[in-house]
């Protein structure tokens, strides 16, 4: 099983890693599988909104919400991300199978067993690599539910390309 995951310090720099990674393996000719984000900054408010594409040529949806001007609580539009999930599923099932599973974020609901968990777990015991981002807050939680199989990649372009490259050839080897 190949699973890596990265972190950054930068506001929305791992949205940003990731949809360039995308980006450049879908032009490497790899079957991508996955969601990836993209914000888009709101002028009325200091938060963003935020929507993840569907992988390879899927639909956009915007997975956050509006709390109001007051809310302190998660953004998190739960049904928009359960849409995004039911899709990746489908991409997963797809013959030939994708060689490679996105995910924009390993968060809070993932780290509660819900949104692209299962996902995962799926396309790892189907011998799909794959990349995630971790933030900070779930990076212990992302641990336990990795139970020491992942390893933490270079937040750098390049190098995350030479590591799905290596794990593709490596998951075809072994298959």
């Amino acid at each position: 099983m190949q699973l890596s995951y990265v972190m950054t310090e930068e506001r929305g720099a791992t949205d940003r890693l990731l949809s360039a990674l995308a980006e450049r393996l879908q032009a490497d000719g790899l079957r991508l599988a996955g969601i990836v984000q993209s914000n888009t900054e709101c002028y009325d408010n200091e938060l963003c909104d935020m929507d993840v594409r569907v992988l390879p040529e899927g639909e956009t949806i915007r997975i956050s919400q509006s709390l109001g001007p007051e809310a302190r609580g998660c953004r998190l539009n739960p049904e928009a991300l359960e849409r995004a999930v039911g899709q990746v599923n489908a991409v997963l099932a797809q013959s030939p199978a994708p060689q490679v599973l996105l995910v924009n974020k390993f968060g809070k609901h993932e780290a509660d067993g819900r949104g692209m968990r299962p996902v995962i777990g799926d396309a790892l015991a189907r011998g799909v690599v794959v990349v995630t981002g971790v933030n900070r807050m779930n990076v212990s939680a992302f641990e336990s539910f990795s139970e020491g199989i992942a390893q933490e990649a270079t937040a750098e372009l390049e190098a995350l390309v030479s590591w799905v490259h290596l794990a593709v050839a490596e998951a075809e080897q072994s298959a």
